[in-house]
């Protein structure tokens, strides 16, 4: 059967007191409504869904954002309510299979929650999520007869003092057969203390046609918040950032801090990996075994081989690093670049879209971009590659055991063949021949006569 979820994203989010919608303000790296999209994405079913996402305040940039997607932005231009916003998206959707609602400001809803909720719908029934949070202060009640069956849903400012102290509350989360919805929804009324058209009010008439309100709690509470102010975006992202820790952990990694690590994308991890504080995990990032990581570090799709140690301070990007490697402290590997096995990059040192052979060393200060390099090189303090004119970038070749002394510069496109020695303080604009000591200095040169300036007092 066709399944239709319908996400509402058109909420303004006054107290986020931001230009940004709120549903595309970011937790672990991805918009608000992204976490939702992607929750219904994976959702084990018979065939893939479609979905639509609501939209209205802000809507061009959560329009930008899903271009070239396959999700379908319905526009709610009057903000009239809930029953409201699902009504929009009734054109495009089925009559003959099911609807589940979510919502673009509650992204940790697991997909068992929803796939359980689901599983309530029949013929003759629908599926609510409903859960007990330590204050019901602010949500709708779940009213339920003697026999414990839901037959309403009671907003809090039109709910009774009896119903007020109603602990179970209705998260918003709900499937039902998507015939009831072209039939209810049209029909809703705004006769209530907010002048809003409730989707809530869907209980009372699945109730009165018969319908059977089957109920489902989340695991975790979390899992039913929503995001009104970064108070509470602060604490959906400590969450969520603790289940990804406690995946690492299970997976045999080890993190100095639990608390003290974000992941803003996928990590997978081989055995006894050491994480220190501070870690931060974007895009894709692929951990070897024995991998040690220290404190404060940055990766963003890349992958890091088997026995590698990256030091304190040190952002990769984009890169391969190989086994058996050092990095670091305060390096910085942007996109492109390759280490083989054994290479190492020290302190302060900068490697753009290089490929670093076995064994070879960059150790201190130093810049190293569109470059090939062989194994057993030795590059010296200070050194960088002179890769760019102003307008075309062009390659340094270094081939196997090259050293480079202190403070050279090596003006691209040149090329060091196989064991040439250059000697520090060098500037290399030729190719140097193998085996040789190539020496590109200035004459040093001593003036007698010199004088050291003199300030002039006036």
């Amino acid at each position: 059967m066709k399944t239709d979820i319908v996400i509402l994203a058109a909420g303004k989010g006054t107290r986020m007191k931001s230009a940004l919608p709120k549903v595309m303000h970011p937790l672990a790296g991805r918009p608000l409504v992204k976490h939702v999209v992607d929750t219904a994405s994976r959702l084990a079913l018979s065939e893939q869904p479609d979905i639509h996402v609501v939209i209205g305040h802000g809507a061009e940039t959560v329009e930008s954002y899903f271009a070239g997607t396959d999700v379908n932005l319905v526009y709610q231009l009057e903000q009239l309510g809930t029953g409201h916003a699902v009504a929009q998206a009734l054109p495009v959707m089925s009559k003959d299979g099911i609807t589940l609602v979510l919502y673009g400001d509650v992204p940790l809803t697991a997909t068992n929650s929803l796939e359980s909720l689901l599983e309530k719908v029949t013929p003759t029934s629908m599926g609510l999520l409903t859960a007990i949070p330590a204050s019901s202060k602010g949500y709708g009640r779940i009213v339920r007869d003697e026999a414990g069956r839901v037959t309403a849903i009671v907003e809090e400012k039109d709910a009774t003092d009896a119903q007020r102290n109603i602990k179970e509350i209705n998260t918003g989360i709900l499937a039902i057969e998507s015939r009831h919805l072209h039939d209810w929804l049209p029909t809703l009324s705004n006769s209530n203390a907010q002048g809003e058209y409730y989707l809530t009010d869907v209980i009372a008439m699945a109730v009165q046609a018969g319908l059977t309100v089957e109920t489902v709690n989340p695991n975790q509470i979390e899992e039913t918040l929503g995001v009104n102010n970064r108070l509470q975006l602060a604490e959906l992202e400590r969450f969520y950032q603790r289940q990804q820790a406690d995946v690492l952990m299970t997976n045999g990694a080890s993190l100095a801090d639990p608390a003290r690590i974000d992941v803003r994308g996928t990590v997978t991890t081989g055995q006894d990996c050491d994480i220190d504080i501070n870690a931060v995990f974007e895009g894709t990032v692929t951990l070897g075994n024995n991998v040690s990581i220290g404190p404060n570090c940055v990766f963003k799709n890349c992958t890091i081989g088997d026995g590698t140690r990256i030091e304190a301070n040190t952002v990769i990007e984009d890169a391969v690093i190989g086994t058996s490697c050092n990095v670091g402290p305060f390096a910085r590997v942007r996109p492109g670049t390759v280490l083989e096995h054994g290479a190492k990059l020290g302190n302060f040192v900068e490697i753009k879209k290089a490929h670093i052979g076995k064994g070879s060393k960059v150790n201190h200060l130093t810049y190293v971009g569109d470059t090939v390099m062989g194994e057993g090189v030795n590059i010296g303090a200070g050194t960088i590659t002179c890769n760019y004119d102003g307008a075309n970038k062009y390659v340094t070749t270094i081939h196997d055991n090259v050293f480079v002394g202190s403070n050279s510069t090596l003006v691209a496109p040149v090329t060091l063949n196989e064991g040439a020695f250059v000697g520090a303080g060098s500037v290399i604009t030729k190719d140097i021949p193998a085996n040789k000591l190539t020496i590109g200095r200035a004459k040093q040169v001593t003036i007698d006569s010199w004088k050291r300036p003199v300030k002039d007092h006036k």
